[in-house]
């Protein structure tokens, strides 16, 4: 195997925009995983599969060495020049270093899981991002501890889980300090995982209707799910049947559903229209 240690920059557009060309990774909003028991966990979270890695946010290489011992191929994406310059001396030949801005980046084509320390004031952008690109299988998520905890429902869904429910399945899978980085956040981190779905719980050609019916059911009027379903297109016959079976308090809120609750209640609802 020939070693590759080349630096990859897309040509389409500058690697960072102007003046952001010598920032450091403090500058860029990144905080850096520097607890070895984390990155440990991090990498153990990665399934055991023969399929490229990909490493979004890569900083100086925390994950990336750990991450290229598991011998598959790694991708490892960052925005530093410094860094990507640093990191291309130091990986071994299966990893393979691209300086790109993550919202930008383009992934491979073929199956693959990603790994992201996500710089905190990305953190919507890239799992909106993440949420749309159509081949990574887990993704491996360091995010903050409040973020974490809402994307894997934890204390009720968000507008944003919801939504994407039906096609993949988020896992919190522990909390990680203010002390595992430097700098050190103002705030605690968590790890988040999110799986591709292998048997999707709607058709990805219903994904539009039903985050439109999502939206809606999250922002309607009413006082209750009982009622905002109803305004939403349900018989109220159809709202006790659905809530018996999917054991819904009658104060329950949007936040309070689990992803198979929010699929009938949309087909219910199509079904009227």
């Amino acid at each position: 195997m020939s070693r590759n240690r080349s630096v990859r920059t897309p040509v389409s557009r500058p690697a960072s925009p102007p003046g952001r060309a010598t920032a450091g990774a403090h500058e860029l909003g990144q905080n850096l995983l520097v607890d070895r028991e984390v990155v440990d966990r991090v990498v153990d979270l990665v399934p055991d599969a023969d399929r490229p890695l990909v490493e979004w946010a890569a900083g100086r290489g925390a994950l990336t060495l750990p991450l290229a011992r598991l011998g598959r191929p790694v991708e490892a994406v960052e925005i530093d020049p410094r860094s990507t310059a640093r990191l291309a001396r130091v990986v071994p030949a299966n990893v393979t270093v691209t300086r790109a801005d993550i919202l930008r980046h383009a992934p491979p084509s073929d199956p693959y899981d990603l790994v992201c320390n996500v710089p905190f004031h990305l953190t919507t952008p890239v799992l909106r991002r993440l949420f749309t690109l159509p081949d990574w299988q887990r993704a491996v998520l360091v995010t903050q501890w409040e973020v974490a905890r809402k994307r894997a429902a934890v204390g009720g869904a968000t507008l944003l889980t919801a939504q994407w429910w039906p096609w993949f399945a988020p896992r919190l899978d522990r909390r990680v300090p203010a002390a595992a980085f430097r700098p050190r956040p103002s705030v605690d981190a968590g790890i988040l995982l999110l799986d591709r779905r292998a048997e999707p719980l709607l058709p990805v050609a219903r994904r539009r209707d039903y985050q439109r019916f999502a939206a809606a059911v999250f922002n309607g009027p009413g006082r209750g799910l009982h009622e905002i379903l109803v305004r939403q297109g349900l018989s109220r016959a159809d709202v006790r049947r659905w809530a018996r079976e999917h054991r819904v308090a009658p104060g329950a809120l949007p936040r309070d559903l689990d992803a198979r609750a929010w699929v009938v209640a949309f087909t219910v609802a199509s079904r009227g229209r």
